[in-house]
Parts: C-alpha cells; structure tokens; sequence
C-alpha cells in the first residue's frame, strides 16, 4: 500500500510499505530538507535501510515489559499494526504516514491538539478492557521497556511510567534525580509520583510542543561517519555543533554528573538529545534531561545495594568512572548544594508501600556515599592529571542505541 511521509502537513516521501508495514520502497522523493534525521548516509543519499530502520524504531519494542503476554492476548495487535492504527504519529516529533488512498488532515489528527485515547496504555499497564479498544494513541509508538502511558492532565500531555517488581523504585528515582538536578541548576524534566491502584508511577509533561520536536543522540549522529580514531563522546559533540549547537560539551558533561551521582545504568543514546525547531528545521538547543529511573540500584536485593562490581553505564563508557573523565571542568559544580537532600529523599519515599525502612536509608546512604566521592575527586582534580591515552580513549568507547 502506498503512503505518503509526513512532516507535518508538509509531504516528504511518498513511500510503498508492505504486508508488515516495513517500507519497501521509496516512489518520490517531494522535500528531501525534511526526511528524518539520520535516514541518509555521509555522503547525503537517501538509504532505504536507514529510513526502513527509522520507521520500524517508531514502534512498541518487544521488549516493552507485559507486551508478549498482551500480544498472546490479542494477537492480532501486533507492534506494526498498532503503529498504523495511529498513523506513527507521536508526541516526540511530527512525522506520520498518511495514506495515499484515503488522505488525512494533519490538523484533525494530531496528537499535540487532539484527544487521544488511553485503551492502549491501559491494556499495556495490565489494566482490563471490555468492548471495542479505541487504538488512535500516541502509546502506539512509545520507546523504552518499562510499561507506561501517555495521558492528557490538565490539557498537558504527560508520561505516565512505572516501575518494575519487586520494589517500583523507578518511579521515585525519576524525582530523586529532579531533586538533585533542581539544586544544581542542571536543565532538567520535573517528575512526581502518583498512585493508581497502589502501584506508584512517574509523571512528567512533554516538552516537546507542536512547534519543536526531538533528535536523539543515536540519529545526531548517523549522517555524520565517524573517523576510526575519535571517540563516541567527541563525535558527539562534533556532530552537535554540525548541526549548530555550540554548548554541547557542557550539558553533555552536566549529565554525565547526574548519571554518576546517581549510578544510572541505562543512558542509552536514544534518551538525550537534540531539540528542533519543526517549522524551519533549525536546531535550536539541548533536549533536558529526562528517564532517570534505572538508577540507585532500582533491581538489586537491598542487602547487596551498592556495590559497583557489575555496575555499567552507558552511552560513553562501560564504567562511570571512566565516564566521568571525560568531564575536564567542574567551576559551574557546587555540591554543597545537595546538603539536606536526605530529607527531602526521606519525604518522598515515605509514601511507598514497596520500598521498606532499611531500603530508604540504603538509597540515602548510597546517594550521600557517591556525593563525597565526587566531591573528593572534583577537589583533587587538576585539567594535566588525566591526560587519557587515545588509543584507549577511543577503544574503551560504548555506543548502545538501544532503548
């Protein structure tokens, strides 16, 4: 079947997808300025596999925590028949297929000032359903593996997430690192937690508008080759200022901090990025900085919490340490900031029915130690004393693009 690729209400590519809506072909090209970020090679042409991967990123990964069960269930709701039941639309760009027999009218569709409907991220939180489920949602082509939700409060639209068992830590430590970035003054998504039938979720508002929409890092970088002997950290940054952004070297440093402070483990490259202006294609900044959850030790038995022994971390390095190397000024840091935060911790977690005494003083404990140690490196610090050998520089590097 033929559709045209959207950006917008303005006709990019019109393209053929095939019985599992992968793209097949490509039939015209009509704005060659506005095909998606990442989907040409180098050299500036046009790659179907890279476009082909592109569309096919768009969809509910497998991996997405519950979705096998549901898909057993309803087995004819597969991640590509969803996908085209809202069209590809999303809430983090305005890309969409509309079908060349039967076209639609980006105006009436999309998802920024229209209602959606919230049956798929119910089912997908394990919520029952009972008659006919209303598929037009921008859940059809949510990222990442934990169960979530997009939801309209008031006339915001926010992602509702949740944790994972046994201990739903998630949810809490997307406020945790708020709490930290807030102190800080670091460029950040607020997050707060919610109950829904005792089970805690993490909110945020999009910010992504109609007027914008996000560039992740992993499609940064993809139409630019990156040379044998330069790292992933520093293709990053060049590509960033390719593409206009000059300030790069230090938000990117900033999340490396909150990453380290917070032991994160699942910074991969498609949660940070680059914001762009959708009307005139100008990249105009750094996206803040969002999913912080997979953190403080969110999966391990409280007993053995803490130890960095089989800790890894992403995107840069496979280590926070040799992550935070790549951090060569700390003037903008003050982490006597972050005095009292205990409290503040104490207070948030004291409404989690999963999380028991010992366990919120660990994470306390656990945060407080990764202060101190950061504080005792920023004071020992010196620009000459971490001269980082190239050869392993770029050997060490950890490029992940998964979700």
């Amino acid at each position: 079947m033929k559709y045209t690729l959207m950006h917008q209400s303005i006709k990019v590519a019109e393209v053929k997808l095939n019985s599992s809506h992968a793209i097949d072909e490509i039939i015209e090209i009509y704005d060659e300025a506005r095909l998606p970020i990442g989907t040409k090679t180098p050299d500036g042409k046009l790659n179907i596999r890279m476009l082909n991967a592109w569309w096919q990123n768009r969809r509910i990964p497998l991996s997405r925590s519950g979705l096998k069960d549901h898909l057993e269930k309803e087995p004819f709701l597969t991640p590509d028949v969803l996908q085209m039941k809202s069209w590809g639309l999303s809430l983090s760009d305005h890309y969409w297929m509309n079908p060349v027999n039967n076209p639609l009218n980006w105006k009436d569709i999309n998802f920024f000032d229209n209602p959606f409907s919230e049956d798929v991220g119910n089912m997908l939180l394990g919520k029952k359903h009972s008659g006919n489920l209303d598929l037009v949602s921008p859940d059809n082509t949510s990222d990442g593996w934990l169960k979530k939700k997009w939801k309209i409060i008031n006339d915001e639209r926010c992602l509702v997430k949740a944790g994972s068992a046994a201990f739903y830590q998630e949810p809490y430590n997307e406020v945790i690192a708020s709490l930290i970035m807030t102190r800080l003054g670091i460029n950040h998504i607020p997050y707060y937690v919610t109950q829904e039938d005792d089970f805690p979720y993490s909110v945020c508002a999009n910010f992504v508008i109609k007027e914008t929409e996000l560039v992740s890092a992993w499609y940064v970088m993809q139409g630019t080759k990156k040379p044998n002997h330069v790292s992933v950290y520093e293709h990053y940054i060049t590509c960033c200022e390719i593409h206009g952004i000059t300030f790069a070297r230090e938000e990117i440093n900033k999340m490396i901090i909150v990453d380290y402070l917070v032991m994160n483990e699942d910074r991969h490259q498609n949660n940070f990025g680059l914001i762009r202006d959708a009307r005139t294609l100008k990249f105009i900044g750094i996206a803040p900085i969002f999913d912080t959850g997979s953190s403080l030790c969110f999966d391990q038995p409280t007993h053995i919490m803490g130890s960095t022994k089989k800790l890894t971390c992403k995107p840069f390095k496979n280590n926070h340490e040799d992550q935070l190397k790549l951090v060569k000024s700390f003037d903008w840091l003050d982490l006597e900031q972050l005095d009292g935060l205990e409290n503040d911790i104490r207070n948030l977690l004291s409404n989690s029915f999963y999380i028991d005494e010992a366990r919120k003083e660990r994470i306390i404990e656990i945060l407080q130690m990764r202060i101190e140690k950061l504080k005792k490196y920023v004071e020992h610090y010196h620009p000459n004393d971490d001269k980082i050998n190239l050869k392993n520089e770029v050997e060490k590097n950890i490029a992940y693009s998964g979700k």
